[in-house]
C-alpha cells in the first residue's frame, strides 16, 4: 500500500526536520533514520528540541546541550537542546530590566506572556539557529537531524519586521501568548538566514511523521499546508506504526488492523501529493540502537523478543472513575489531554456514565467529527443528557475580530500585522474556547457538566494576570466577561471541580500530560484522576506483535500509577466496530 522507508532513497538534502503531533513517533523515526545513515558511512549530528525529548533514553547515553559521539554507532553525534531551560533564559532577559520599576501585577502579566508553548519554540528555535549559523558545525556534517520542526504560525511569525520592535511591551490589547520578540533582536539577521534554508528544497526536507489514525492525519495535513504556504516545499510523509497483518480470530488485532485502513482511505487529497513512505508497527520498543536498526529494516520483532500478555496491574475502569463523580457530588467536570489521546470518548463515557447513574449531565465538546447527538440519540438517553458542540472557528475568529477592531485604532499597519500573526497562536483558541465554555459551566447549578478539550493552566494564569494587569493600570490584554472572572476559582475548588488528564501508555503522551498537570497545578489546579486510555496491556489480545507492544507499556502505566496520579483507571482497546451508543456502553463496561 505504502513503500517502506528507506533514508537511502528518501532522504537527499542535508538538513532533515522531523515534525508531527506527540506520540506518532518522531524521536524514534528521526533516530532510527539517524543511525541508519551514519551506518551508511554519513557523519550525522542528532538534534533534539522536544521539551518531552526522550532522546536519551532511545539513544541509551546521557546528553547535552554540545555534540557527543554515540560510542556504538560511528559517524553518529547527538546533542538534547533545553528548549524549557532557553525559554527560561529569555523570559528573564525580557523581563528582568522591569522588576522593581513596573507593579508586580504587570511583571506576573508579562512572565506568564512568555510562558507558553510558543515562547518555548521560540526558544528552541534560536538554539537550533545557533547550531546552524556555526560554519563548523554545518561544514562538519553530512547530515543534520532535528527531531521537532517550528510550526508555521512560528515561522511566519519570525518573518515579520514588527515582530523585533517589541512592540508588545506597550501594546495590550490581545492576550498574546507569545509576547515581545526584542528579547531576540540581535539575532534578526541570523533568523532570517535560517528561515532562507528552511525554504531551500535542495538544503531542507521536512519529514511529516503520522500515525494512521485520523487525528494523525489531520495534524500531518494542517502542518504540511502551513508549511508549504511559507515555501518548505520539500516534503516527506511517514506513516508510522502501520500493521501489516492481522489475526483473523483475535477481535483486538481485526478491529485494530481495519481501524488503521479506515482512517487511511480518508487520506486527504492534499497529503496525497506528498511522497509517502510508512513504518511497521512493532512489538518491541523502540530504543536502543539494535531496536532502531530493526525498525529500518521494518521487523515487526526483535530476534531475541519473547511476548507476555501477563496481566501484572489491577487497576480501575471508567466505572470506578465515574462512580467517583456520583458519590462526591462533583459539578463540573473537564477531559484534558494532547490530541488522539481520546479525549472526546473519555468525557462522552463519562457523561453516560452519570446519566445511567440517574444524574441530569450537560455534554460539551469543541471535537467537530465527535457527531454526539448520534452517539446519544436513544430517547432514553436524551431525557437526562443535554449536548452542545462549541465550534473553535466560530470562536476564535469572534474573538481575534474583538480584539483587532479595538487595536486599529491604536496601531499602525506594520503592527497590526504582527498582532494578526500572534493571534494566530494555540493559546487564542484556548482563550475563544474558555470565553464559551465559561457561559455552560453556569449551568452545573442545575446539571453536572462535562468538558472536552479544557484550556490549560497557562492560559487560566494567563486571563488571571490579564485581570490584575486591568485592575492595576485600568488596561486589559484582552476584555474578560464577568463569567470567566467567576469560572476561575470554581475550576480551582476541588470540591467543585474535577480533572481528568487522559493519556496513551507511551512515552510521549504520558511526558506530555506530565507536562500538562504541571502546568495546571502553577493555576492552583490538582488533576484528580488520570485515565490510560486504549492499553493493549489491558486486553487478552493473542496477536504476537500486540501482546509484544502490550508489554512495553507496562513502565508508562507503573509511572502513571505510582508517580503522576492521585488516581489512575486503566481503560482497554476496544472493538471499534461498534458505534455510537453501544460503542460507548463497551467503555462503561
Amino acid at each position: 500500500m505504502y513503500q517502506p522507508f528507506n533514508p537511502k532513497v528518501a532522504v537527499n538534502t542535508p538538513f532533515l526536520f522531523f515534525t508531527g503531533k506527540g506520540g506518532v513517533g518522531k524521536t524514534s523515526t528521526a533516530c532510527a533514520t539517524a543511525v541508519f545513515l551514519a551506518d551508511q558511512g554519513k557523519k550525522v549530528l542528532l538534534v533534539s528540541t522536544d521539551p518531552a525529548s526522550n532522546l536519551q533514553d532511545v539513544l541509551d547515553i546521557e546528553l547535552s546541550n554540545t555534540p557527543l559521539a554515540i560510542p556504538s554507532v560511528n559517524n553518529l553525534f547527538a546533542c538534547n537542546l533545553d528548549p524549557e531551560e532557553a525559554a527560561k533564559t529569555y523570559r528573564e532577559k525580557v523581563v528582568g530590566p522591569y522588576r522593581g520599576k513596573l507593579p508586580d501585577s504587570v511583571v506576573l502579566t508579562m512572565e506568564e506572556q512568555l510562558s507558553g508553548a510558543c515562547t518555548v519554540e521560540i526558544a528552541a528555535f534560536d538554539e537550533f539557529t545557533s547550531l546552524l549559523a556555526d560554519p563548523a558545525i554545518v561544514e562538519g556534517y553530512d547530515h543534520i537531524i532535528f527531531d521537532t520542526a517550528p510550526t508555521g504560525h512560528t515561522l511566519r511569525l519570525l518573518q515579520l519586521p514588527t515582530a523585533w520592535t517589541g512592540f508588545l511591551e506597550e501594546s495590550t490589547h490581545g492576550a498574546s501568548c507569545l509576547g515581545p520578540l526584542s528579547g531576540l533582536s540581535e539575532k534578526k539577521d541570523i533568523y532570517s538566514k535560517t528561515v532562507a534554508a528552511l525554504s531551500d528544497p535542495a538544503k531542507t526536507t521536512l519529514v511529516m511523521v503520522t500515525r494512521p489514525d485520523e487525528s494523525s492525519l489531520f495534524e500531518a495535513d494542517r502542518a504540511s499546508q502551513e508549511l508549504r504556504e511559507i515555501g518548505i516545499t520539500k516534503q516527506l510523509l511517514i506513516i508510522n506504526g502501520l500493521m501489516k497483518d492481522y489475526v483473523p480470530t483475535d477481535e483486538v488485532s481485526t478491529s485494530f488492523y481495519l481501524k488503521q485502513r479506515n482512517a487511511l482511505n480518508k487520506l486527504p487529497d492534499s497529503l496525497k501529493q506528498v511522497p509517502s513512505f510508512c513504518l511497521p508497527f512493532v512489538s518491541y520498543s523502540l530504543t536502543g540502537i539494535d531496536n532502531l536498526r530493526f525498525l529500518l529494516k521494518h521487523y515487526t520483532m526483535s530476534a531475541s523478543e519473547t511476548p507476555s500478555t501477563a496481566q501484572k496491574y489491577d487497576l480501575a475502569g471508567l466505572k470506578e472513575v465515574i462512580k467517583d463523580f456520583s458519590i462526591n457530588g462533583t459539578r463540573v467536570i473537564l477531559t484534558m489531554g494532547k490530541g488522539g489521546v481520546g479525549k472526546t470518548t473519555m468525557a462522552s463515557t463519562i457523561a453516560l456514565g452519570l446519566v445511567e447513574e440517574g444524574k441530569k449531565v450537560h455534554l460539551t465538546t469543541t471535537d467537530p467529527a465527535a457527531h454526539l447527538d448520534f452517539m446519544f440519540r436513544d430517547e432514553n438517553i436524551n431525557e437526562l443528557l443535554t449536548i452542545s458542540r462549541i465550534d473553535p472557528k466560530h470562536e476564535v475568529e469572534a474573538y481575534k475580530n474583538e480584539v483587532l477592531s479595538r487595536a486599529r485604532e491604536e496601531l499602525d499597519e506594520a503592527g497590526i500585522a504582527y498582532l494578526e500573526e500572534d493571534l494566530n497562536s494555540p493559546c487564542t483558541e484556548e482563550i475563544a474556547i474558555f470565553r464559551a465554555f465559561s457561559e455552560v459551566v453556569n449551568r452545573s447549578q442545575d446539571e453536572i457538566v462535562v468538558i472536552d478539550t479544557a484550556p490549560t493552566g497557562h492560559t487560566l494564569l494567563l486571563l488571571d494576570a490579564a485581570q490584575s494587569y486591568h485592575k492595576e493600570l485600568a488596561r486589559s490584554t484582552g476584555e474578560v466577561p464577568e463569567s470567566v472572572e467567576k469560572l476561575l476559582p470554581r475550576l480551582r475548588n476541588p470540591k467543585e471541580t474535577s480533572v481528568v488528564i487522559v493519556t496513551l501508555a507511551e512515552a510521549t503522551p504520558v511526558l506530555e500530560a506530565s507536562r500538562l498537570q504541571e502546568d495546571l497545578k502553577r493555576a492552583g489546579i490538582q488533576p484528580k484522576w488520570w485515565v490510560v486510555n486504549q492499553s493493549l496491556y489491558a486486553t487478552k489480545t493473542i496477536d504476537p506483535v500486540l501482546s509484544g507492544r502490550a508489554v512495553s507499556e507496562e513502565k508508562w502505566i507503573e509511572k502513571v500509577d505510582k508517580e503522576l496520579a492521585v488516581k489512575c483507571a486503566i481503560v482497554p482497546l476496544i472493538n471499534q466496530d461498534n458505534s455510537g451508543y453501544k460503542h460507548l456502553q463497551n467503555y462503561v463496561k
